[in-house]
């Protein structure tokens, strides 16, 4: 049986309360909303914060707001982003990602800021303490060299979060505050590509909510690849959004990609779009240029040669859908999930 290690546990009911104790604690402590990645890696020890700062009593964490667009609070559950009508109105994509989180019971636990800090993967890092200590441990912890690439001075661990892609194609930012004071990023300029230091957020900072433009005029789509239809962490995820004006023509597209790398990022795929219909050439087209963006590494499911050609073919799934083309059949067929 994995036991947790000995932690203090800390349980404020503000926001300013727990920027101060996380002040006060220094790097040896974490925050934890849901738990359902934290929880796990430190039974591994793959993190052993000395203290854990719980996020649940905040309830400014947990309000949402309508404006100009959508204010989501980082409290907010994945499920009850599902269940939010205007999230699944007006920001297809970030509904269809966080329907595909995990499963349902871990959906009511995990949070977006958690989905959106979620640690970075590997499949010799994510394996029990024993295990690890068995093979020499890796550069992400207690090593020296990176298995995956040993030539590497870097990390290669992948970012498995569904939602980051899907807010960056979105436009979204994120509110980080601290006793510092407070400072809005672009979901983009939050990550880093580097498997172990893979966050723009400093240890003091706390994600409180997640702001997303006004929806005029966009339609998005989120796709993912993994084995199984529920549980599973992605191996790809594909992210559109596309503004189109009256007669079809594209005013503005945005196409994003996770799990190909140790960060979720935008691409150019999109700007090729910018001025045309989407056409069949014109997904093609913007599906080999996304394609050759994503560098997926041997450190996860499935093999990594397929997972980079296949990403044009989930782009063209992805506008194909924003298009207006019925993909229900393909969805269930290709992503297992009929949402």
């Amino acid at each position: 049986m994995m036991r947790l290690p000995w932690f203090e546990f800390h349980s404020p009911r503000s926001i300013s309360e727990a920027a101060k104790i996380l002040a006060a604690e220094g790097p040896q402590a974490m925050l934890i909303a849901g738990g359902t990645d934290l929880l796990p890696n430190m039974k591994r020890r793959h993190q052993t914060p000395a203290t854990l700062v719980s996020l649940r009593q905040i309830e400014a964490l947990k309000k949402a707001a309508n404006g100009s667009g959508v204010t989501l609070g980082a409290a907010f559950t994945l499920n009850e982003i599902v269940a939010n009508a205007a999230v699944r109105e007006q920001y297809a994509g970030l509904w269809q990602a966080a329907a595909q989180v995990a499963t349902v019971h871990l959906r009511n636990m995990g949070t977006l800021g958690g989905n959106l800090c979620l640690d970075t993967r590997c499949n010799y890092y994510n394996q029990n303490y024993e295990w690890r200590k068995a093979i020499d441990f890796c550069l992400k912890k207690d090593g020296e060299i990176c298995w995956v690439a040993t030539a590497s001075k870097r990390c290669v661990a992948a970012s498995s979060t569904d939602t980051a892609p899907a807010l960056m194609s979105l436009g979204a930012t994120a509110r980080l505050v601290s006793t510092q004071g407070e400072r809005d990023v672009a979901l983009a300029d939050l990550y880093k590509n580097d498997g172990i230091d893979y966050l723009t957020r400093r240890p003091d900072e706390i994600l409180t909510e997640v702001k997303l433009p006004a929806p005029e005029g966009w339609r998005s789509s989120y796709w993912k690849l993994r084995r199984r239809g529920a549980f599973d962490f992605p191996v790809l995820g594909v992210a559109a959004a596309v503004r189109t004006a009256s007669d079809g023509t594209v005013e503005d597209a945005r196409i994003a990609l996770g799990a190909v790398s140790s960060r979720p990022f935008l691409t150019k795929g999109g700007e090729l779009l910018i001025g045309k219909k989407l056409s069949d050439d014109a997904i093609a087209e913007a599906g080999a240029k996304v394609a050759s963006a994503a560098k997926p590494m041997d450190n996860t499911d499935l093999d990594l040669y397929w997972r980079k050609a296949v990403a044009a073919e989930f782009v063209g799934y992805a506008l194909r859908e924003i298009r207006g083309d019925d993909m229900s059949a393909t969805r269930v067929r290709i992503a297992r999930h009929a949402l």
